[in-house]
């Protein structure tokens, strides 16, 4: 008898000491590089809170700003190694693991912000979503941080006005040859030595959003920005297919809903700032804004069109005649 009780109560200690385990909720770490009142930080804060309402006990969202946990360069690595379970990268980020995801720099592509959610809402912006399954990576969602466009040390108008300057450029093959369509010289170097390299004239310009213009302060030392919108700066959130698919069915369904409305959040976060730093610069008056009239921005497309046809094979036919319809 007290050889059975001794069982029981060993079997009841197990289980016991079990049921934290058995209960203890999913935890997601969402790492991203920028700042908490940045578009993409609002949006990760605004996931974290809806799944803390609707799926408390169950899931738990740690969001880490600044590169906290990882910067630019190890977190898709760390992604798959299941060190953390949330991304947000640029889009220009994904190439070493799918050419696909290029036709988002493609020059002149998209003649606005309503295209392109044309585009990315349409089958063939969905199907890019799951473009690097094979890699481990599936993408969740798209987040907008604004159109990009060009600033200098020098008015910029038309495709001549660039022959032979230098430019800043993000690590694509693509924004590389968009520059190169027009004799520019493109640089590839971080986005944290920007500022400096602008100040110093050791590059000419570089292309990028309103928000990130203002709050990197470029058109203080820019005395001219040209308002060409002539591409998409965007981020993919992803997660890893191992750990998103083996998530149970009913919590990721919740989670997908979750992400859908912080997206959507984070993409009127986004759509806002860039009027709102745009009007900052225009009232500080450190840079010219220069409009393009419809014939000059014509020329432009014109000039770059090459860049879509070297680029056909890598992006797909299919997708990049989809991308073309979405400005109809």
């Amino acid at each position: 008898m007290k050889k059975i009780f001794g069982w029981m109560l060993a079997l009841a200690l197990v289980l016991v000491l079990a049921m934290p385990a058995l209960s203890a909720p999913i935890v997601i770490k969402f790492s991203h590089v920028v700042a908490e009142d940045t578009p993409k930080g609002k949006m990760a804060l605004k996931f974290k809170e809806l799944v803390d309402q609707r799926l408390a006990g169950k899931v738990v969202v740690e969001v880490y700003p600044n590169s906290q946990l990882f910067g630019d360069g190890k977190e898709l690595e760390a992604l798959l190694l299941g060190d953390v379970q949330l991304l947000a990268p640029a889009l220009s980020k994904f190439q070493k693991y799918t050419p696909l995801l290029q036709i988002y720099d493609l020059p002149f592509l998209f003649k606005d912000m309503k295209a392109i959610d044309t585009f990315q809402r349409g089958p063939r912006g969905q199907a890019l979503l799951n473009s690097m399954k094979d890699k481990g990576i599936i993408g969740l969602g798209y987040l907008h941080n604004g159109l990009k466009q060009i600033s200098a040390n020098h008015p910029i108008r038309v495709p001549a006005d660039v022959k032979g300057k230098k430019f800043r450029i993000m690590t694509s093959d693509v924004l590389a040859a968009q520059y190169e369509a027009v004799g520019a010289i493109p640089i590839k170097k971080p986005f944290s030595e920007v500022f400096t390299l602008l100040q110093t004239n050791a590059i000419d310009g570089q292309e990028n959003t309103w928000s990130n213009i203002y709050s990197k302060k470029f058109y203080e030392v820019q005395p001219y920005i040209t308002e060409t919108n002539h591409g998409i700066l965007d981020y993919l959130v992803i997660s890893s297919v191992e750990f998103w698919d083996g998530l149970p069915a009913d919590i990721r369904a919740e989670l997908e809903k979750a992400l859908a409305e912080a997206i959507e959040y984070g993409n009127q976060v986004a759509a806002a700032k860039d009027q709102e730093d745009k009007q900052k610069i225009i009232e500080s008056k450190r840079s010219e804004i220069i409009t393009l009239t419809e014939a000059e921005r014509a020329q432009w497309v014109e000039a770059m069109k090459p860049v879509w046809k070297q680029f056909e094979s890598a992006v797909g036919k299919e997708n990049l005649d989809a991308a073309i319809a979405s400005n109809e």
